[in-house]
């Protein structure tokens, strides 16, 4: 069976920043029903911890913070650039020992984003952007979408 990467919180686990909890929709269920499924949480990978603050690239996408042109900040101030950064390490690793045909991430995340994310300044405004592992993977040439785009 095919491997796909899917966000881990898109598929029940308690991953997410403020420790809800999201409902498995009926598209991720198909997935799952089709591909071997490998769950994937960036900012858990990275060290942060659940609940942890919210956090958001500040003004740019996740491709500059992988250049070193901006950083993830907390909604509390703190710099969570390095857990980013490693969180999408390590989830580059998953997708390469896998050998997975594309990843499902959550979209507006500032890590799995795919084509949205919140501008930094903790207003709820989005912006087009990708997060940090989503712009890691796309280097590498893997494909990567959003729940939205199933």
């Amino acid at each position: 069976m095919k491997k796909i990467l899917v966000s881990a919180c898109l598929l029940g686990e308690n991953v997410r920043y403020n420790a809800e909890v999201i409902e498995v929709s009926d598209k991720i269920n198909d997935l799952m029903a089709k591909y071997e499924v490998i769950p994937v949480c960036p900012e858990v990978l990275g060290g942060l911890p659940v609940p942890r603050e919210a956090c958001e690239i500040q003004g740019m996408s996740g491709s500059d913070v992988l250049d070193g042109d901006t950083i993830v900040r907390g909604s509390k101030g703190s710099d969570h650039t390095g857990a980013f950064v490693i969180g999408a390490k390590k989830t580059l690793e998953l997708a390469r020992e896998h050998n997975v045909e594309f990843a499902v991430l959550k979209q507006r995340s500032p890590s799995c984003g795919s084509s949205c994310i919140y501008t930094g300044k903790f207003d709820g405004t989005k912006q087009p952007g990708e997060g940090v592992a989503t712009a890691l993977l796309r280097r590498q040439g893997i494909k990567v979408i959003s729940e939205e785009d199933i």
